[in-house]
């Protein structure tokens, strides 16, 4: 009689199975039991543990661990069988070692269980924090961005979602690169803020006819002494558009045939900044006229965002009344009508022109070489006033007397 020890294992998994079980399968035999657990895992690899009717698992692990563990006793004999009552001691112990299959937690691997009870542990660390944050006061904005056309209303939304203290101190301030001024302060509006400046509900503002002068950041500050953090604050970045103004156009009022030509279009109030489109004889003009045939005849380019309209290259054909338009989101606005022309040169006049000019001024010229050759420009009259007196050589006197008219020569030599 062979003695082995049979091994308890989880509750709910079927019997092991016998060697008479293994034996009634038509072709098979039982086959002889593994006598160490190396000796039971190459058992449970052998190929008529695969055969069809028996199965591996469980069965197979309960068949190994009955060979290879110690416990309950048991004959290997067919009519033998374990007694019932030595279970019921292994089976309490695998119930206190694997929660019932009632538990919440029984299908979660171990480490999924271990990772619940660190996020237990951390929430456990923060109750603290959120108790602190429960008893600060804090601010929230239906919009943090707004954005408004000009002359209309702009609502600057600021909103205390916790606090304790009953009556909270606000403010609210405007903030222009380093500059700070206030627009409500003491429970009233300051400055001219207080005529077109309001609070709405608690903490909110809203401000009436807005301009461009406007646009910035408002900061929103509240302050709650009966809280543990008694202060705190939100930006508020108000943006304001502005329709354009009409631009401001430069045509040139005539160009040659042949020449380059460009024509400016530029404006300075409109916020976002605008974009650029040429119009001429109220046709608008595409960004290439190579784009649209029925511009072929021409070559320019129009730039959207400079406002400039180039032509390389004018013909007959670009005469006409140009005007521009600017457009942002907001509206657009249109420059007054300019006529430009375009003319053909002349070539054979424009020669003429020239020499004629060339023979005008060999005329005068030679006319002026010739007066002078003759004397015209030499004055030969002498008056008392523009006679020169000679030059006296030496030993000579000149005395003037009336009787004797200018001068009289009075001789003084000495030899």
């Amino acid at each position: 009689m062979v003695q082995i020890r049979l091994a308890s294992f989880p509750r709910g998994l079927p019997a092991p199975i016998r060697p008479r079980e293994a034996a009634s399968i038509p072709g098979r035999e039982a086959p002889s039991l593994p006598a160490s657990l190396p000796a039971a895992r190459r058992w449970m690899r052998l190929p008529w543990q695969r055969s069809p009717g028996i199965s591996r698992r469980p069965a197979t692990v309960a068949r190994a661990a009955e060979c290879c563990s110690g416990g309950i006793s048991a004959s290997l004999h067919p009519s033998a069988a374990p007694p019932a009552p030595r279970w019921e001691p292994a089976r309490r112990a695998m119930r206190r070692l694997r929660p019932g299959p009632a538990s919440p937690t029984a299908h979660l691997h171990p480490s999924m269980m271990a990772l619940r009870r660190r996020l237990l542990r951390l929430l456990l660390l923060l109750l603290p924090l959120l108790r602190y944050r429960v008893l600060a006061v804090e601010l929230t904005s239906v919009n943090t961005h707004p954005v408004v056309q000009e002359f209309q209303r702009a609502d600057l939304s600021c909103i205390i979602s916790s606090t304790k203290t009953p009556s909270p101190r606000i403010e609210w301030k405007k903030i222009v690169g380093k500059d700070t001024t206030y627009v409500y302060y003491d429970n009233k509006m300051q400055g001219d803020w207080g005529t077109r400046a309001q609070l709405q509900g608690r903490t909110s503002l809203v401000i009436h006819n807005v301009t461009r002068a406007d646009k910035g950041i408002y900061r929103c500050e509240v302050v709650a002494p009966e809280d543990v953090n008694i202060g705190a604050e939100i930006n508020i970045n108000l943006t304001v558009h502005v329709k354009p103004v009409a631009p401001k156009c430069r045509v040139p009022p005539s160009v040659p045939v042949g020449k380059s030509a460009t024509l400016h279009c530029q404006e300075k109030e409109g916020f976002p900044e605008p974009t650029y489109s040429w119009y001429r004889n109220a046709d608008s003009l595409p960004a290439d006229s190579r784009s649209n045939p029925k511009f072929q005849n021409s070559s320019f380019t129009v730039n959207s965002k400079t406002g400039t309209l180039v032509f390389t290259e004018v013909h007959k054909g670009d005469t006409g009344r140009y005007y521009c338009i600017a457009t942002n989101n907001v509206g657009s606005a249109k420059c007054e009508e300019q006529q430009m022309e375009v003319y053909d040169l002349n070539i054979a006049g424009i020669i003429g022109g020239v020499l004629v000019v060339v023979a005008v001024l060999s005329l005068i010229t030679v006319g002026i070489c010739c007066a002078y050759r003759k004397g015209f420009f030499v004055n030969n009259k002498q008056n008392g006033n523009s006679y020169k007196t000679p030059t006296k050589p030496d030993g000579v006197n000149y005395i003037r007397t009336d009787e004797e008219g200018d001068f009289r020569h009075k001789s003084s030599f000495v030899i």
